[in-house]
C-alpha cells in the first residue's frame, strides 16, 4: 500500500463531479491512506455524506458545528493533521474563495489553516474555465505554492466538449502517490525555455522565418513544469497552447524581442534550455508599405541579428546551466562541439536534418547530448515529450553538481 499511515484531507466541492470524489476516496483508502472528508454544504447535493463516510470510516465534517450538542469540527486541528489537502473536484466558486480568503464554510477555513501541500482538481464548464476571473485565481493560488492539477479536454455536463473535466480518479491517485515519493526533481528551481521560430519583417506582409513548429520546445516547458520547475516560456509565433499553470509564456515575434525577453529574466533562473529556431539575419531596412513587383529580381541586404545563446552564454554565473541546441545538416558533432564552447553551454542537444523523423514539424526527434567533458549520449527516435524527459533528467543531475 503505498500511502499507508499518510493522512489526507479530500475536500469536495457543488460540481456535478462530485461523483467521482467517491472513487477518488476508495482508491486512497486502497492505497492505505487514513482520508478525512470535507465537503461544502453545496457538494452534498451532488453526493451524500452517508456513501463518503462509510468510504472513509470517519464522519464527514461540512458545517462548523454539530446540530444538537454543540460540539464543533476543528478547521485548525484537520489542518495540522493532514500531510496532504486534495481537493476534487473544485469549482470555480470555491477557488474565488480560496484565493482571496472568503472563509464562509469549513472548507475554505480547513484549507486556510492547512500547513501542509494543496492539491487542487478543477472541474467546470469550457467557459467557465476559461474566464480571466478563474484564470487569475488561479494564478492567485498557484502565487500561494498550490499545486493545479490540470482538468482535462471531454464531452461536460452541459453536453459542450472542451477542457474543465477533472481528472479521472486513477489519475488523481497517480498524482498523490506521486507526491509522497517526492518524484519531482526540479521543485523550487526556475528555468527558461525558448521555442519556435522568429519572424523578421521585410514589410507589412512578408517575412523571413523557417519551418520550427516550437513543439520540441513546448515539449520541454511541459516537462520541466511536470517536474516541478517554474518555467518561463519565450514563444515565437506558433500554433501550440500550453496547458501547465506552472508555465509563464510571453509570446514574442522577431529574434530581437526574443532577445530582449531573455536577457530580461535570465538573470533570475537557475537554468536556461534555447530551443528556440532564432534567425540569423534579418532585414536591413523595413519597407513600411508593401513591396512592390517591379522587375524579374530583388535584392533584400540583410544583417546579423543578435546571438541569444551567446549574450546569455556571457551572462551565466557558476550557479546557472545554459543549454543549446544545434540542428545539423553535415559534420553534426563538429559544428555542435564548436558552438557549445563558443556560446559558453554547459551541454549541447544535436539533431540532424539527416536523421529520417527528425527535425521540424514532426512529432518525433532523434538526439545525441553533447557535454563540456567530451562524453556524448545518443538516443533512439523518440516522442518529443519523451525526448523532452531525457533532456530535463540531463538538467536535473547536471544542477545537482553545483
Amino acid at each position: 500500500m503505498r500511502l499507508k499511515n499518510k493522512h489526507i484531507i479530500l475536500g469536495i466541492t457543488g460540481s456535478i463531479a462530485a461523483y467521482k470524489a467517491a472513487y477518488l476516496l476508495r482508491g486512497l483508502v486502497k492505497e492505505g491512506a487514513e482520508v478525512q472528508v470535507v465537503m461544502t454544504p453545496a457538494a452534498k447535493e451532488f453526493i451524500t455524506p452517508v456513501t463518503m463516510s462509510a468510504l472513509s470510516d470517519r464522519p464527514v465534517a461540512s458545517e462548523f458545528f454539530a446540530a444538537n450538542d454543540g460540539t464543533w469540527h476543528s478547521h485548525v486541528d484537520m489542518g495540522q493533521w493532514a500531510d496532504l489537502m486534495l481537493v476534487a473536484p473544485v469549482t470555480a466558486a470555491t477557488l474565488g474563495k480560496m484565493a482571496h480568503g472568503i472563509a464562509d464554510n469549513l472548507l475554505v477555513t480547513t484549507y486556510m489553516s492547512a500547513k501542509c501541500p494543496v492539491y487542487l482538481a478543477p472541474a467546470m464548464d469550457l467557459d467557465m474555465f476559461k474566464h480571466p476571473s478563474t484564470l487569475k485565481n488561479l494564478e492567485i493560488l498557484q502565487s500561494y505554492g498550490d499545486v493545479i492539477l490540470e482538468p482535462g479536454e471531454g464531452e461536460l455536463a452541459s453536453g459542450l466538449h472542451g477542457k474543465g473535466r477533472m481528472q479521472e480518479p486513477e489519475q488523481l491517485v497517480e498524482e498523490v502517490v506521486a507526491f509522497f515519493n517526492s518524484k519531482k526533481k526540479l521543485l523550487n528551481k526556475k528555468v527558461l525555455v525558448t521555442a519556435g521560430p522568429t519572424y523578421e519583417k521585410i514589410d507589412p506582409v512578408r517575412f523571413i522565418g523557417n519551418y520550427s513548429s516550437g513543439k520540441m520546445g513546448f515539449a520541454l516547458a511541459e516537462e520541466l513544469a511536470n517536474q516541478g520547475a517554474e518555467v518561463t516560456l519565450v514563444a515565437g509565433p506558433v500554433d501550440l497552447e500550453t496547458s501547465n499553470f506552472n508555465i509563464h509564456r510571453i509570446d514574442v515575434e522577431s529574434a530581437q524581442e526574443m532577445h530582449a525577453a531573455c536577457l530580461n529574466y535570465f538573470p533570475e533562473m537557475d537554468a536556461a534550455i534555447m530551443c528556440a529556431a532564432v534567425a540569423d539575419y534579418r532585414p536591413k531596412a523595413i519597407a513600411d508599405k508593401k513591396i512592390k513587383r517591379k522587375a524579374d529580381e530583388m535584392n533584400i541586404e540583410l544583417e546579423a541579428t543578435t546571438d541569444i545563446a551567446a549574450a546569455l552564454g556571457k551572462l551565466k554565473t557558476d550557479n546557472q546551466m545554459l543549454v543549446g541546441f544545434a540542428l545539423e545538416t553535415n559534420d553534426e558533432e563538429k559544428n555542435a562541439v564548436s558552438k557549445m564552447a563558443k556560446k559558453n553551454l554547459d551541454f549541447i542537444v544535436l539533431n540532424s536534418l539527416q536523421d529520417q523523423g527528425a527535425g521540424f514539424g514532426v512529432d518525433t526527434n532523434k538526439i545525441t547530448i553533447l557535454s563540456k567533458d567530451n562524453n556524448a549520449q545518443e538516443f533512439e527516435l523518440k516522442q518529443k515529450k519523451e525526448v523532452a524527459a531525457d533532456i530535463v533528467e540531463k538538467l536535473s543531475q547536471e544542477l545537482q553538481k553545483l
